[in-house]
């Protein structure tokens, strides 16, 4: 909105030069209307009327006396002249004085005017000033909007490329750890299988020697128990042919070499269902109290005597009791079974790894 300018001195004095003047010709103007029809007042009267006489023959005094009362009719007369004078001259004083007064009173409204027509000019610059801030507002406030919605476009536009970016970045990254993970699933797979082929001729090497020990131990065992009943029949047969004394100390000497092949029955028994733990170390020693039942069943193991590691004990107690039953045990006489019903045994490494 265009500011509007501000009068000069001279355009600011030439209305109220106008009306003036033309307040004035107004005033002179009803002036001379009102002298025009104002009626003519009648011939001021003597207040003391007077009949003059003439007289044939005056005297001193009544000459006087008459002279007199002219003198006083003429005074009368200028009098009441005089006074028609005075109230002509106040009506017309009045006349000016209501004449300055409406000349005051349109002063005083073209003044009420000029000063209701530039609080009007006022009152519509201030509505032109706010109209002009509020419209500046507005467009200040437009523009911030837009400047705003370019700075969020803006923003949206950089955080999608960012994102692009770190999905490219992401993509790359998976990339390359799906290369790295083929590298190294391929190097672990190589290894798996040198591991599987190294453990493979280890299990067909451990196999080999398990069969071979699994042949020489069942070929001991048969030879053991082989001659075990060869010696039972034998003392058998010399107890049966000899005399009493004679058999009885063969009964004897039996019966210790019977106890003798027995244990190593049990040892042999014991190292079929032995696992061997990685603590076992040569030189240990462990005492089992064992308990067995006539028809060969073990009935109870436990440790007499600890060889100071626990696995290695707990070992060759399950070794014990995985023989279950000794079938061999059922031929023997009570007397002979007597020392095998609670008895202990000393275990090591060696004796359960035949």
């Amino acid at each position: 909105m265009q500011q509007q300018r501000e009068p000069s001195a001279s355009e600011s004095f030439f209305w109220p030069s106008v009306w003036a003047i033309v307040l004035h010709v107004l005033v002179f103007g009803m002036l001379f209307v009102s002298f025009a029809f104002t009626p003519e007042l009648p011939p001021a009267k003597p207040i003391v009327q007077a009949t003059l006489y003439q007289l044939k023959s005056k005297s001193q005094a009544t000459t006087q006396t008459n002279q007199k009362i002219a003198g006083e009719a003429k005074k009368s007369a200028a009098r009441q002249t005089e006074v028609e004078q005075m109230e002509q001259k106040k009506v017309e004083q009045e006349a000016v004085k209501a004449a300055e007064q409406k000349k005051e009173e349109a002063a005083q409204k073209a003044e009420e005017a000029k000063k209701a027509d530039e609080a009007k000019k006022a009152d519509e610059a201030k509505k032109a000033d706010d109209a002009k801030k509020a419209d500046d507002a507005k467009k200040a406030e437009a523009k911030k909007a837009e400047e705003k919605q370019l700075a969020d476009i803006a923003k949206k536009k950089a955080e999608e490329e960012a994102k692009e970016e770190a999905k490219k970045e992401a993509a790359e990254e998976a990339k390359k750890k799906i290369v790295e993970d083929a590298k190294k699933k391929a190097a672990e797979d190589a290894k798996k299988k040198a591991e599987a082929e190294e453990a493979k001729k280890k299990i067909a090497e451990d196999a080999k020697k398990k069969a071979a020990a699994d042949a020489a131990k069942k070929k001991a065992q048969d030879a053991a128990r082989k001659s075990v009943e060869e010696k039972k029949a034998q003392a058998l047969a010399d107890l049966l042919s000899d005399k009493t004394e004679r058999q009885q100390a063969m009964a004897d000497e039996v019966g210790d070499e019977t106890a003798g092949n027995f244990d190593d029955l049990i040892r042999s028994r014991a190292s079929e269902g032995w696992a061997q733990p990685p603590s076992a170390r040569k030189g240990m020693k462990v005492v089992l109290q064992i308990n067995m039942l006539p028809d060969g069943t073990i009935s109870g193991v436990s440790v007499a005597n600890s060889s100071g590691d626990v696995p290695f004990d707990s070992s060759a107690v399950a070794a014990v009791k995985n023989i279950g039953r000794l079938t061999e045990m059922q031929g023997l006489k009570p007397a002979d079974f007597a020392p095998y019903r609670s008895f202990k045994m000393t275990f090591t490494p060696e004796d359960l790894a035949l």
